[in-house]
């Protein structure tokens, strides 16, 4: 089983396959490394495709203590997966709390990732529900150590942004949920309490945002309520920022789309290639609702 050293001495799980350019994939709370493989099979195909375990979740190391677990050794993590790999840059593709890893690597490691996907990115982003999601995550964590993730992921995998996938593919949606009842109870419940509910919101990174030059795209379902408007956000605040909102959809995107996901990614990828992904030209961002003169 391979597995590398992240700079503490966590031992995290990677699996590769391809060749190519590298791709990075980042898994969501609710996922773990087995969330990408519909995209491993698809990117592999041109690309040299990385998917890896987050600490706390196995066959990754789970560190019983909180201090290992925080949203700057997430972004850290992405980091010594690509330096275990001797791989100096990569596309970086991130669902969730991985699109939230993803962007923090494009601020703190922009000179190493060629690109950005940004996936269904906003929980706990939204200024007037930042308390409430914060509280909600801690809830979270002490029913998983309570209750044991087996059982309580019957729950959680009913949340109202996953009745999406439930109800247009229940076959994907039950193996989404019998993975995330594999996971480990104590990592489910210190990654929530220290990287979900400790995160910083978007909103409170707008400055760093507006001089990011990493090309982005950000892509959302347009029924996860709570990651709409802070996708608009990121749209209007990075500078090389494209925006993709999947009809129908809610936040298991790469797995309940995963056809309109690759297509997507995939274009976004080539014209990143091709230097073909600018930023916005400051004509087309003008007040104006028509040209008079």
């Amino acid at each position: 089983m391979p597995m590398l050293n992240a700079r503490d001495g966590t031992r995290l799980h990677y699996e590769e396959c391809g060749s190519g350019t590298p791709i990075i994939f980042v898994h969501e709370f609710g996922g773990d490394w087995r969330s990408w493989e519909p995209q491993l099979r698809y990117f592999s195909r041109r690309y040299r495709c990385i998917t890896f375990s987050a600490r706390g979740y196995a066959p990754s190391d789970v560190p019983a203590g909180l201090e290992h677990y925080s949203q700057a050794i997430a972004t850290d993590d992405i980091a010594d997966v690509l330096d275990g790999l001797d791989i100096d840059r990569a596309h970086v593709v991130g669902l969730s709390m991985g699109g939230f890893a993803t962007l923090h690597f494009g601020l703190r490691y922009a000179s190493r990732a060629r690109s950005l996907v940004v996936a269904g990115a906003g929980y706990g982003a939204e200024k007037e529900f930042e308390d409430y999601f914060r509280n909600v995550s801690r809830d979270v964590a002490d029913k998983f150590e309570s209750l044991g993730a087996a059982a309580f992921s019957k729950i959680y995998a009913l949340a109202a942004s996953r009745i999406p996938f439930q109800l247009k593919d229940p076959r994907g949606w039950q193996e989404f949920a019998t993975q995330l009842g594999e996971h480990d109870s104590v990592g489910s419940a210190m990654t929530m309490r220290g990287v979900q509910a400790c995160r910083p919101s978007i909103y409170d990174l707008e400055p760093e945002l507006r001089t990011m030059p990493v090309p982005t795209l950000v892509i959302v379902g347009d029924e996860d309520d709570h990651c709409l408007q802070p996708a608009i956000f990121l749209k209007k605040t990075i500078p090389a920022c494209g925006l993709t909102v999947i009809a129908k959809s809610g936040h298991t995107l790469n797995i309940e789309e995963p056809g309109l996901f690759n297509q997507f990614v995939s274009e976004f990828l080539a014209m990143v290639e091709q230097d073909k992904w600018l930023p916005r030209d400051p004509r087309s961002a003008s007040a104006e609702i028509m040209k008079t003169s």
